[in-house]
């Protein structure tokens, strides 16, 4: 599962699991505040939720900086995912060691609020994964080519790493992502690259491709949405990443930068 529909939104998992995470410790910390009278934690988490997404991104554009050089202000643009979790977990326990420091009173709180969290978290993350390990790990969906003809994943994959990308051409960040996709699927020679339409006819797809101009190879159709569904996505764009073996080992939701990408594609490369 990789999205979550509240009402008309489609949330990210990941994200979902975070607010939870983030509730459950605002919860714990208000409590053993208010019975020791020192208030609630509430400030000191949204500090560490600040900081932390803040070092996360200029972590992530300081290694990616090459890729970012190019269009500077893309660097501001953290609709592509682009953060680096260890550093924004660091710089998020610095502000907490900090505020304790500062604060005798907020130790306590704080200290239990954030394990509350952290278990909550944990537990959560854990049932997620148990649930997906049930799963086979590449789709079986029987998609078409642009022809009509049969296809299926593991046989475009034929023992490379696979490169999956769920999109439509009514989609706005599909269309801007695209060009990002089809330039890696030109340079990564040892890497599949597949586009599964979803939802659309062939004669939808061609004409967007045409006017596009985009020279795509293994673009095929997925008209009933089978594959969002096997793999629990709702949302447009969806980036999937296998391994060589069939192995799902990363995800991305929403648009795609050239730098987070490029990311994602070193991940498939390591053993």
């Amino acid at each position: 599962m990789l999205t979550v529909n509240l009402g008309p939104l489609a949330v990210p998992v990941s994200q979902l699991l975070l607010m939870v995470a983030l509730l459950a410790a605002l919860a714990v910390g208000h409590l053993v505040g208010r019975r020791q009278q020192t208030g609630g934690i509430g400030h000191s988490l949204s500090d560490m939720l600040l900081v932390g997404l803040l070092v996360a991104r200029i972590a992530f554009v300081v290694i990616w900086f090459d890729t970012y050089r190019h269009a500077p202000w893309s660097m501001l643009d953290i609709r592509d995912g682009g953060f680096t979790p260890w550093a924004g977990v660091a710089a998020a326990l610095l502000v907490a060691i900090w505020q304790g420091w500062r604060r005798a009173s907020l130790r306590k709180p704080l200290v239990l609020g954030l394990a509350a969290g952290a278990l909550v978290w944990g537990a959560m993350f854990g049932a997620l994964r148990m649930m997906e390990e049930e799963k086979p790990a590449l789709p079986t969906v029987q998609l078409t080519t642009l022809a009509g003809l049969p296809v299926d994943l593991a046989g475009l994959a034929a023992g490379k790493p696979l490169v999956v990308n769920l999109w439509a051409s009514w989609c706005p960040p599909c269309r801007r992502e695209m060009p990002v996709l089809a330039a890696a699927q030109q340079q990564e020679t040892g890497v599949v690259f597949v586009f599964a339409n979803q939802g659309e006819d062939g004669a939808t797809a061609l004409r967007y491709l045409s006017a596009s101009q985009l020279a795509l190879a293994n673009v095929l159709l997925d008209p009933d949405t089978a594959l969002g569904k096997v793999v629990g996505s709702t949302a447009l764009p969806t980036t999937l990443f296998y391994d060589a073996r069939g192995r799902l080992v990363n995800t991305h939701l929403g648009e795609l930068s050239a730098a987070s990408l490029a990311s994602k594609l070193q991940q498939l490369r390591t053993p």
